[in-house]
């Protein structure tokens, strides 16, 4: 690899395979060239990625963790793959970790450069990024859910992310059908229904009269009578 410029590396890279000969130029003259260790952390989870990574050889698994640090691997990367663009389109933190399984070499192309090869922040196609992006996310987080949480886990998360913003409540305006939500997090629909009722009954969630339902300290943490 040593031998190779860094207009050679681009043109081996399929993400870049459609730029034209000034567009490569231009990224070749604008990345950088770094060895990554063996367990080395490339992106981690919750923070904000200022760089695209791509890896010219070696592996890195892409993983997410809950708070008692079991694991989950979410992909694994392999040489011509990339990470760390979901960051700088949409501007949020990196929604699982990287980690390299092996030596490997990367190429790394910062934000301003890579912001360079984004089309216009106000055209369609920016916009269909970003929301391909959030969709990407929102794929991550139930694949998470599934694999690291219990059902109350799974319900607690769903309701959380249904719930907007009201003069300082939570609150999901409309009634929360149980079947829909059953379909969501992967179970019964008397099993919702089960834990809907038992988080009311600890005074975590409020079911209005228009069936509204206002969250309180809910938590997505597993519950003593959830089986593991």
């Amino acid at each position: 690899m040593a031998m190779l410029s860094n207009l050679d590396l681009i043109r081996r890279v399929r993400l870049f395979s459609m730029l034209t000969p000034e567009q490569a130029q231009s990224i070749a003259d604008s990345v950088s060239k770094r060895r990554f260790k063996r367990g080395e952390v490339v992106v981690e989870q919750g923070t904000h990625s200022n760089s695209l990574y791509i890896l010219l050889n070696g592996r890195a698994r892409v993983l997410t963790a809950d708070r008692r640090g079991r694991e989950v691997i979410m992909a694994v990367l392999e040489a011509g793959d990339h990470v760390g663009e979901m960051s700088l389109i949409d501007g949020e933190s990196a929604s699982a970790t990287v980690r390299c399984e092996q030596p490997t070499d990367m190429l790394v192309l910062g934000r301003a450069e890579f912001a360079r090869c984004l089309p216009d922040p106000n055209s369609l196609a920016y916009g269909i990024l970003r929301a391909l992006v959030a969709r990407l996310r929102n794929a991550d987080r139930q694949i998470e859910s599934l694999a690291l949480l219990d059902v109350y886990g799974r319900v607690a998360r769903t309701l959380l992310d249904m719930a907007e913003d009201e003069d300082g409540l939570k609150i999901i305006r409309g009634r929360v059908s149980r079947q829909d939500m059953a379909k969501v997090v992967g179970a019964s629909r008397e099993m919702v229904s089960r834990v809907m009722k038992d988080l009311e009954e600890r005074g975590q969630i409020e079911t209005l009269q228009d069936g509204s339902v206002v969250l309180k300290q809910i938590d997505t943490g597993q519950s003593e009578e959830a089986e593991e």
